[in-house]
């Protein structure tokens, strides 16, 4: 009786196993080669984007599926070969596979005009948002003039026209609610390519890039460095360079996968990566995260309240910088980067009628949930 009463409760115990594992939810990754097939992307001297694009991302996607079991981290490629993919389909295979980020991988360069051609270099990785310099909005219209290499973009695309600013417009905000994550794994990915791989630190940054705005998850777009400068062009298509590109952004990967499901990160975070660099660091654009209100509140900030946050960097800002518009801010520091909020309020809905508000100066504000100190996700 004994033996079969244990056999019953192994059994039962057996299933509840089984159903928590079922119900645990994968990560999926979804990996975009920039370019492909008819579309060769930045040509270089002896090779070109599309080539390079495809060499880090299945190098990438074999060291992500080499460390992680397939029920833990799904790999899902936008495309594995040398074909040509529009750019709303990269974002419905994103978001047909229900995404939790999407990392698109690119090769930069600059016009054949621009003097510094030859000799220009390093790393930039960008979030969607509003473009805040000339030289962000060209790269993305350099990025989403592929739309030009189909015969019905217009209509399929409803309208954009790639080389028109005021296509751009709403590009501020589809992306808002993963903006924190993004800005998160983008200073992951822009340290570790700056020190692992050696490229030269040219920030995070915002830009309107159409396959990171038309997807539901984290996405960033990750420039490499520059073909048209020889050097970083023969590092890119050797492959010691794409051992090394790859490894920076499943470094990347693996502290940002780590920090999204509660545990420590390991050493060789991105703040481990940045005492040991001495490359010049650039500072990357503001981008919008979180505001703060002082109003239905009292002096001493509860044990449970709710904010909005306005701003979220990989370095500290002054909290009467400008950037602020005047609001009174506070700071807080979480995951490797320093955000920014407006406001302690007691419940959800006194901090969703300043968000109303604040959006009019900072369209990517969200509310955030604070217990004891610590933000809550």
């Amino acid at each position: 009786m004994k033996v079969r009463f244990l056999k019953y409760i192994l059994t039962i115990l057996s299933l509840v196993v089984l159903a928590f594992n079922t119900e645990a939810k994968q990560f999926v990754v979804v990996i975009d080669p920039g370019h492909g097939g008819k579309d060769y992307g930045a040509i270089g001297a002896v090779t070109n984007e599309k080539t390079i694009n495809l060499n880090v991302a299945k190098k990438l996607g074999e060291k992500i599926r080499k460390n992680y079991g397939e029920d833990e981290v799904k790999v899902v490629y936008t495309r594995d070969k040398d074909v040509f993919i529009a750019l709303n389909d990269r974002a419905r295979i994103a978001n047909e596979a229900k995404g939790d980020l999407f990392i698109s991988i690119h090769v930069n360069s600059v016009d054949k005009k621009n003097k510094r051609r030859a000799t220009i270099a390093g790393t930039e990785v960008y979030t969607c948002g509003l473009h805040r310099t000339e030289s962000n909005l060209e790269v993305a219209k350099r990025e989403n003039a592929v739309m030009y290499l189909e015969d019905d973009y217009s209509q399929k695309y409803q309208g954009f026209d790639p080389t028109s600013p005021e296509s751009y417009i709403a590009f501020e905000l589809n992306q808002s609610k993963h903006l924190d994550r993004s800005i998160e794994f983008a200073t992951l990915a822009k340290d570790y390519l700056t020190t692992t791989a050696r490229r030269v630190d040219k920030g995070v940054k915002q830009a309107g890039f159409w396959v990171l705005w038309s997807t539901g998850m984290p996405a960033v777009l990750v420039e490499l460095d520059f073909i048209s400068n020889p050097t970083s062009e023969k590092f890119m298509a050797s492959a010691n360079g794409v051992e090394k590109l790859s490894k920076s952004l499943y470094q990347a990967f693996e502290d940002y996968y780590t920090a999204v499901n509660g545990g420590q990160r390991p050493a060789g975070t991105a703040t481990a990566a940045k005492s040991g660099d001495n490359s010049k660091k650039s500072e990357p654009a503001a981008v919008a995260d979180s505001v703060e209100e002082y109003a239905a509140e009292s002096d001493a900030p509860a044990t449970v309240e709710y904010r909005v946050q306005v701003l979220a960097n990989d370095k500290a800002v002054s909290t009467s910088s400008r950037l602020f518009k005047g609001e009174k801010v506070s700071e807080y520091f979480d995951r490797g980067m320093y955000k920014y909020t407006v406001g302690h309020f007691r419940s959800q809905a006194e901090a969703e009628k300043s968000l109303r508000r604040l959006r009019k100066k900072f369209p990517q504000a969200f509310i955030i949930k604070m217990e004891n100190g610590r933000r809550v996700d």
